[in-house]
């Protein structure tokens, strides 16, 4: 059959969707191939809509599709630590409501989370910035309950 490969990005929403399950939480993954809302929740009589971002190793998340500000849409990060063949190994998640994308934080010496590169042509969420903030996002799923 070929070279045996992973769809990162898959496995980080259908892992999301899991926990969500998980807690109760009434979850619904949307379709389509470029599409900026990945999963949708209904909380009480609202939706809220999440973009998911897989990420096999702990580099930099691409958000180059991002434009949704709102206060009811979060990004999920999730990454599986170099070690996506290993059903074992629990990854990271990091749970950032939109609205925070663009804050500073004095954890990361006045810098946001997302970097924009020199040339303006690429925006990523930098890992170790997550990292960074310790449980600032971590594990956040109190947002959705």
């Amino acid at each position: 059959m070929g070279e045996k490969g992973h769809n990162t990005n898959l496995a980080a929403e259908f892992y999301v969707l899991s926990i969500l399950y998980r807690l109760g939480i009434n979850a619904h993954l949307t379709l389509g191939n470029k599409k900026s809302v990945d999963i949708v929740v209904e909380k009480e009589n609202e939706l809220i809509t999440i973009d998911v971002k897989g990420l096999n190793d702990t580099s930099c998340f691409p958000i180059d599709n991002w434009n949704k500000k709102n206060e009811n849409h979060f990004l999920i990060f999730v990454s599986f630590l170099k070690r996506i063949d290993n059903p074992n190994i629990i990854p990271d998640v990091f749970i950032v409501p939109s609205l925070e994308l663009e804050n500073f934080h004095k954890e990361l010496d006045g810098k946001q989370i997302i970097y924009r590169n020199p040339k303006g042509n690429r925006i990523v969420v930098e890992y170790s910035r997550l990292k960074k903030l310790g449980e600032k996002y971590k594990n956040k799923w109190d947002y959705f309950t």
